[in-house]
């Protein structure tokens, strides 16, 4: 097997430390010989793409937004044919004498294009803003009463969401990052931030709502066609804004019922003897402050919920696939991956590494 020379580790170099590669990191992880792979910027089934959706909100702000552009385009396209007939138009001779004063006059019919045009923009503003009170109220609310809520909370930079089942409490529970939906269903969406304010966006489905420190704003999103939207942060919020991502499944609703069954459930106990009960010990010395595990001792509340965490297909908000490497390389550097994140490098040991990996696989 060939090495990726990128993926050598270095303990140091020309005597100084050396920052360890985040393939490298991967490299150690997975024994030291098998090159990394790349690390793509972001993964997403469905790019940030907002002129076509596939949800009845989203069905309804769209008309009015082709409808905006194309008026903006046609003003333009007036407007610029109309100062090229005035260059091209020929002007009177008398008004190209030279070093003659000319008398300024206003030449007939003009005020009558002035007129007509403070008329037309006039009724067109107050055409667009009738349609966008008549649909900013029908949009306030879904056609029907959702059938649960999901209670999102803003963090620097990830999205911690808590499915809140309000039949049986016991049944609620909370995950990260990658949120599901029942196909067809509209789903109540309740925001709150616990630092700075943050802008919550699946384009696809919904329109942007923002999560603002001390206070609740409410949203709702439908999905009308199964499938993978992704959603950002639109609100600047610090250094890793950018990769503040989520992904939106809209499941069928025999599909959406199995995840919640299986999201609900505590963590299964690792096999008695096995290197994920060394792993599952690791894992709380090192990690359960800040995480929870439901079923377990770790039982942190400032990082995400692991419970599951095999079940999601991307870590660290969005940014990176849930892989084998990418999940070592998260673990043993986030700094190095995700710099400003609040997860800190822990300095973390080699077998410690492959023993909580190895924890982790098993929560699924």
């Amino acid at each position: 097997m060939t090495t990726d020379p990128h993926s050598r580790v270095d303990l140091c170099e020309a005597g100084r430390p050396f920052r360890v590669r985040p393939a490298s990191v991967m490299a150690v992880a997975l024994g030291g010989t098998v090159p990394a792979a790349p690390l793509p910027a972001r993964a997403a089934d469905t790019p940030m793409y907002y002129l076509e959706t596939f949800g009845a909100k989203g069905d309804m702000t769209v008309p009015l937004l082709w409808a905006l552009i194309a008026v903006s385009v046609l003003v333009v396209v007036v407007i610029s044919a109309m100062v090229i007939t005035g260059i091209l138009r020929r002007r009177d001779p008398d008004l190209q004498a030279g070093g003659r004063i000319i008398a300024v006059s206003r030449p007939p019919g003009g005020i009558g294009w002035i007129h007509a045009g403070l008329v037309l923009t006039t009724l067109v503003l107050i055409g667009f803003t009738a349609w966008t009170v008549d649909l900013m109220a029908r949009i306030a609310a879904p056609g029907r009463e959702p059938s649960f809520m999901i209670e999102v909370t803003a963090q620097q930079f990830w999205w911690e969401a808590r499915y809140v089942d309000p039949d049986d409490p016991a049944r609620s529970f909370e995950t990260a990052n990658e949120l599901h939906i029942p196909l067809g269903e509209p789903v109540r969406i309740r925001l709150r931030s616990t630092d700075v304010i943050h802008s919550f966006w699946v384009p696809a489905l919904s329109g942007k709502t923002d999560a603002i420190p001390g206070q609740i704003n409410e949203t709702w999103i439908q999905g009308d066609r199964v499938g993978v939207y992704r959603g950002q942060c639109t609100e600047y919020c610090g250094q890793q804004h950018t990769n503040m991502a989520m992904r939106m499944f809209v499941d069928a609703p025999d599909d959406f019922t199995a995840w919640w069954d299986a999201q609900a459930a505590d963590a299964e106990p690792a096999s008695p003897g096995s290197l994920a009960v060394a792993g599952r010990q690791a894992f709380r010395l090192r990690c359960g402050a800040c995480h929870t595990v439901r079923g377990t001792r770790s039982a942190g509340e400032v990082g995400p919920d692991l419970t599951h965490l095999m079940s999601r297909t991307t870590i660290a908000s969005a940014m990176l696939p849930n892989t084998k490497g990418h999940l070592s390389g998260w673990i043993a550097a986030p700094q190095a991956l995700k710099p400003g994140s609040h997860m800190p490098d822990t300095g973390i040991s080699g077998p410690e590494l492959h023993a909580i990996r190895t924890y982790l696989a098993t929560l699924d």
